[in-house]
């Protein structure tokens, strides 16, 4: 499995490349219409992918033909549409929109027009996927027209939508499905180094490695719970790893997701994510939109939606002195216990939003819910404002779980230290485990950037020791909670861990023995000492005559 996942970040790096080729020959490289190429095309050959695998599935037939477009090219009507009714879950596409009816008609006269109609019109066909919800309740299309988005005559748009069909023509993604592999996590990472730069960019968006995201959903959900019917709720989502890979353990139809994140191209990236990942039930719940300013998910009379398990890795630091005064007057009593960061004098970059994103987390708890979420590992010890007041109530509710602080460089395009901490409303435990992971890993580097990899072995480590509240030398130890207020509310394992002195157990007349050799060597270091001062002082004198 490894091996395979492996391939697939392969070619999916592969083909971005090759994508990236074909932008920047027809002048859109580095800029903002070059990603939405990207992506959208992207997209496109995922869906085209996705439902040929769908496909094979559901129709045996297929499954024995020895070429498949020839195959469905030659089906009736009805039988097309009796199989694409037998494909729950995944993007209808019709025989006009796969890509090897586009490839077949490439040197046609008006090749990029029947190249853009054919994304308007999957984007038509299925428009409860390709439209994403605002939180203003209005919507964006997803799948739009791109040969516009270059300049030049019919000829240069032909030749750019023909070199796209090349590019994506050539690759095959179909084993991916089978693995379950969180696909456009891969695509956004390796995207987002590119476009994101300037440290995250606008929105400060960094992939979570699925190291993380499985360390998160294996401590969240245990394997001896029976978990049916519940809600799971990103507040920050990004492409959705970290909500994805809590489904994937409680069992896609037993969970439904809600999620909101402010970037448009991480929510466009989420949605598709989620029908790779058979979600496709709750894309309706996926909003584009500010979470701290106009929270989507609400009750009937208003109130914020309450859910059973709440995951993030919010941005950390971000401007948002637009909206500071607008958090400090939220009128929703106790969302912001612990108050909101000041706007600094010199880099209001620097200001730590991630704050605001913990409060509204453990707002959005139920009485009986469950959480985790990122934060640097600054906050664990910090010894006044809002850190010390969210960590205390954490500790004085009995709501704290644990925290698992990671290696340094486990994100590969930021050296923020990063933890994990593990609320648990359901208040079953008297001791917390906190867990010191800073030392496992390997260093690699991908795409130029250093990075820590964690391995199976070392996720089984984390995760067994965490679940047992085990205490190991210098890695974990179990906490109870009427000793954190000694140690100044402090999550770090290490103020934590024991101070061990080595003894040696031996007789009196050893210690003599040891004693008498210790004055003897001290007693010739001595002489020697004084036999190299001698020497040192006639040097001298032999100068000064």
């Amino acid at each position: 499995m490894a091996t395979n996942i492996q391939q697939i970040q392969q070619e999916t790096m592969n083909l971005i490349d090759s994508l990236k080729a074909t932008t920047s020959h027809a002048g859109l490289g580095g800029g903002g219409n070059e990603y939405t190429v990207l992506v959208e095309v992207f997209l496109y050959k995922f869906l085209n992918d996705k439902f040929i695998a769908e496909a094979k599935r559901v129709w045996e037939p297929l499954q024995k033909a020895c070429d498949v477009w020839e195959y469905l090219d030659a089906m009736s009507d009805d039988d097309y549409d009796q199989m694409c009714d037998l494909m729950h879950g995944t993007v209808e596409l019709r025989k006009n929109h796969l890509i090897p009816f586009l490839a077949k008609h490439q040197n046609e006269a008006n090749f990029a027009e029947l190249f853009d109609a054919t994304f308007e019109q999957i984007a038509s066909n299925n428009r409860d996927v390709f439209y994403i919800m605002n939180a203003d309740k209005t919507s964006i299309a997803i799948l739009r027209p791109i040969s516009d988005l270059i300049t030049g005559g019919t000829q240069k748009k032909n030749d750019f939508c023909k070199s796209l069909i090349t590019d994506i023509q050539a690759a095959s993604f179909e084993g991916a499905f089978s693995a379950g592999y969180d696909f456009f996590s891969t695509v956004f990472e390796y995207l987002i180094h590119d476009y994101n730069a300037n440290g995250g960019g606008t929105y400060a968006e960094y992939y979570t490695p699925h190291a993380i995201a499985m360390i998160m959903a294996q401590l969240l959900v245990t394997p001896d719970e029976d978990v049916k019917n519940v809600t799971c709720y990103d507040p920050a989502a990004g492409t959705g790893t970290l909500v994805i890979a809590l489904a994937h353990t409680i069992g896609e139809k037993r969970c439904t997701i809600y999620a909101q994140d402010i970037s448009d191209k991480s929510s466009t990236m989420m949605m598709l994510n989620l029908i790779l990942n058979s979600k496709a039930d709750s894309l309706s719940h996926v909003v584009q939109g500010n979470t701290l300013t106009q929270p989507y998910h609400q009750e009937r009379d208003g109130s914020l939606k309450k859910f059973d398990y709440v995951v993030s890795n919010p941005p950390f630091k971000l401007d948002f002195s637009d909206y500071q005064a607008q958090l400090k007057n939220d009128s929703r009593k106790g969302r912001f216990f612990a108050g909101i960061p000041n706007i600094p004098n010199k880099d209001k970059k620097t200001m730590e939003i991630y704050l605001c994103f913990f409060q509204h987390l453990i707002y959005s708890l139920n009485d009986t819910g469950k959480a985790a979420i990122v934060v640097p590992t600054g906050f664990l010890t910090a010894k006044s404002g809002i850190p010390l007041k969210i960590r205390k109530l954490l500790v004085d509710k009995h709501i704290l779980r644990g925290v698992v602080s990671m290696p340094s460089n486990i994100f590969a395009n930021t050296g923020t230290n990063v933890s994990v901490v593990f609320i648990d409303k359901t208040k079953t435990w008297d001791t917390v485990s906190l867990v010191d992971a800073s030392k496992l890993g390997e260093d690699t580097k991908i795409g130029g950037y250093k990075k820590t990899v964690l391995s199976d072995g070392d996720i089984c480590k984390i995760v067994d020791t965490f679940r047992k509240n085990g205490v190991v030398d210098d890695f974990s130890v179990a906490v109870p909670y009427d000793e954190f207020e000694q140690k100044g509310y402090s999550f770090s394992a290490g103020q934590y861990f024991d101070i061990k002195v080595e003894y040696e157990d031996i007789t009196e007349e050893e210690f003599k023995k040891r004693l008498t050799a210790y004055k003897t060597t001290l007693k010739s270091l001595f002489e020697e000492g004084k036999s190299l001062q001698d020497e040192i002082l006639s040097g001298i004198d032999k100068l000064s005559l």
